[in-house]
């Protein structure tokens, strides 16, 4: 493990402190943090577990398969992928690199999301290139009468949401559809809720992101198309007509975006644009519209 000055003994505690250091060193962030993710998954527990093993001294498959996950960090990969989970709201989803890894502003639009459906008898979601299922999960977990809907155009995406949606015991009221947005539904389908986290990324701009993203996620989750709007348009193009009275539709943006995405769907038929939301980093995340 190498040029740096090693110690005589490789407990949990050196193994730590030197990745650290090491990930530091090749401008990695979140170098502690990695480090105690990559050894938990090692190790098979919580990463707050590892703390409690500072003294234990790994074995030497142990501390092969952990240089492994740190070449693998070096070279790019992100951590959720390497783990194949990633934390978001209150649950813990399974990834791939089929989906875009679940990210803390998305957090808004659940809570949003709960909000908005408190009180209502069984409503019903739509949640629109659903990834992980990260936020059709997270709704349906905290709404217990919602039953909610989940489409993507990626099969492969598709069978991680059904994957994550089984694994929080919410196969029940959580369907997965393969297909481009609304085609998949049957012609008549209407939701009290619309939910979407879709691509917005400019597609000239995805070659300047981190390369942990541009090199490792999925491109189809971050093209926007052109200007980073295409799916707004397409969502705002149906949303009115797939609402039932009084329903919403609820869309993450990347935070320049808002003053656009609230114009695409204030000139939509059937729909009020109402206050947008800020996230976490008092940035705008997510906006919405209500069915009048």
């Amino acid at each position: 493990m190498a040029a740096e000055v090693t110690p005589t003994v490789w407990t949990v505690r050196n193994l730590l402190t030197w990745t650290a250091k090491h990930f530091t060193a090749k401008g990695i962030e979140s170098a502690a943090t990695d480090a105690r993710l990559l050894l938990a998954h090692v190790f098979g527990c919580r990463p707050i577990e590892v703390l409690a093993r500072y003294d234990d001294e790994p074995t030497d498959g142990e501390r092969k398969r952990f240089r492994e996950l740190i070449q693998r960090r070096v070279e790019g990969c992100p951590v959720a992928y390497l783990v194949g989970s990633k934390d978001f709201y209150l649950l813990s989803f399974d990834v791939t690199p089929a989906v875009l890894i679940p990210r803390p502003d998305t957090e808004t639009l659940v809570q949003a999301a709960i909000e908005f459906l408190k009180g209502k008898p069984t409503p019903a979601v739509l949640d629109l290139g659903t990834g992980s299922g990260c936020v059709a999960v997270s709704v349906a977990h905290g709404v217990k009468a919602a039953r909610v809907t989940a489409v993507d155009v990626s099969p492969d995406a598709a069978e991680v949401a059904q994957k994550n949606a089984a694994k929080h015991k919410l196969a029940d009221r959580v369907a997965v559809l393969v297909g481009d947005l609304f085609a998949p539904l049957p012609a008549d389908a209407t939701f009290d809720l619309i939910v979407s986290n879709p691509p917005y990324i400019p597609r000239s701009e995805i070659d300047t992101l981190d390369r942990g993203v541009k090199e490792y996620e999925p491109r189809l989750a971050l093209d926007g198309g052109p200007d980073g709007l295409a799916f707004y348009r397409r969502i705002a193009a149906e949303a009115g007509r797939r609402l039932n009275p009084g329903g919403a539709v609820m869309v993450e943006v990347g935070w320049t975006q808002e003053p656009a995405v609230r114009g695409i769907f204030a000139e939509a038929s059937g729909l009020a644009v109402g206050e947008s939301l800020q996230d976490m980093g008092k940035r705008w995340r997510v906006v919405r519209a209500v069915r009048g």
